[in-house]
């Protein structure tokens, strides 16, 4: 797939960091897998890493807690 924002490469495999904010919560989650653009560094997460991330977001705020940092991989936890 060519890069929707630049149109000037082709996605590659990566990673990229992610911050969700809602209200006075914010979770900011590292090392996210993603298909990224080489030329311009625009990131794409697919379907389910963005379920799981909309999820963790949505845990943490019902959980009350302001400010997290994460891995990916640690999400689960």
């Amino acid at each position: 797939m060519i890069c929707l924002v630049c149109g000037q490469a082709e996605l590659v495999d990566g990673v990229t960091s992610i911050t969700l904010e809602r209200a006075e919560t914010k979770l900011v989650v590292n090392i996210v897998p993603a298909r990224v653009c080489p030329s311009c560094g625009e990131a794409y997460v697919g379907e389910e890493v963005a379920v799981e991330l909309l999820r963790s977001a949505q845990q943490m705020f019902e959980a009350g807690a302001q400010d997290e940092v994460r891995e990916y991989e640690a999400l689960g936890d």
